[in-house]
């Protein structure tokens, strides 16, 4: 069977990538089939998430996430162009060793002045750095209409506060577009995160484009891509508003995260809503 050929080829594969990173190839996620490859290069620090379909290598590629907050947009957009490309030109065979190298290569040429993204605080932007982070979006058409918005109602747990919000999305723009809108209101820009995550699929490429932001919150964002994966859902992005309310929450902060997301999913119709025994749905809210 095809399936059984491809899971032998990702295991020599896995195998033989094992051997030559044994210090940068580590398995996340063994029943999901979810590997990574972290590179160093001029000391900063980019990893390559992978998660390997049945599918793969014959008739689908890889799918990928790039965790580097330091990097610009249009270096994470030449990566993908360029991990994309590889695919289209060895449709078929194990590319994994080729994405490597060629992630390691693009890091190899970054401007070494490039500043690292400090989010390691839990600390609300100021008045003054709102606007900014407005800014630093990269509207382009501003003509272009924002996709329609589902937010949740805001639940508080342990006197944090999380919002979850939803849209459809197809290209990037329209995910900057999502972002300036949500900004728009003061209340989430003025939040101690906006977690994010979205994912799309090409059908010229049959390739997903898929990207986060920890927004400060360490690892939220790439747990926030991994429900995204594990639902299925295609073309939406996913936002979660966390007013940090002074009480630490450890590793529960990741789950009302996610629960966040869910509401926003479910009202969104991107998923089925859960049974009558979960907590009571909010009502959908449409900005």
């Amino acid at each position: 069977m095809e399936n059984d050929d491809n899971l032998s080829k990702q295991m020599d594969e896995i195998e033989a990538l094992s051997a030559i990173y044994p210090d940068e190839w580590k398995t996340e996620d063994e029943a999901f089939r979810t590997f990574s490859a972290t590179i160093t290069e001029s000391g900063r620090v980019a990893t390559l998430l992978i998660t390997l379909p049945a599918e793969y290598p014959a008739t689908s590629p890889p799918f990928y996430l790039l965790t580097a907050p330091w990097m610009k947009e249009n270096d994470r957009d030449e990566i993908y162009n360029q991990l994309e490309q590889i695919y289209l030109e060895n449709a078929g065979e194990s590319i994994l060793h080729l994405w490597i190298e060629k992630f390691r290569e693009h890091l190899q040429h970054q401007d070494s002045n490039v500043e690292k993204d400090v989010h390691d605080e839990t600390v609300p932007p100021t008045a003054e750095e709102i606007p900014n982070k407005f800014k630093s979006l990269d509207l382009g058409d501003s003509k272009a209409e924002c996709p329609s918005i589902i937010s949740a109602d805001p639940f508080t747990e342990r006197k944090s506060t999380f919002q979850g919000h939803a849209a459809t999305v197809t290209n990037a723009s329209q995910v900057k577009l999502v972002l300036a809108k949500l900004y728009e209101n003061r209340k989430i820009a003025q939040a101690t995160h906006n977690i994010y995550a979205y994912r799309m699929y090409n059908e010229q490429t049959k390739m997903w484009i898929q990207d986060c932001d920890d927004d400060g919150e360490t690892h939220a964002g790439g747990r926030l891509m991994h429900l995204l994966q594990i639902l299925d859902v295609k073309n939406v992005i996913v936002v979660v508003s966390r007013w940090f309310g002074g009480i630490l929450l450890g590793g529960d902060r990741f789950k009302l995260i996610n629960n966040a997301a869910r509401d926003a999913l479910e009202m969104g119709t991107y998923i089925a809503s859960a049974g009558s025994d979960d907590v009571t749905k909010k009502k959908s809210k449409k900005r």
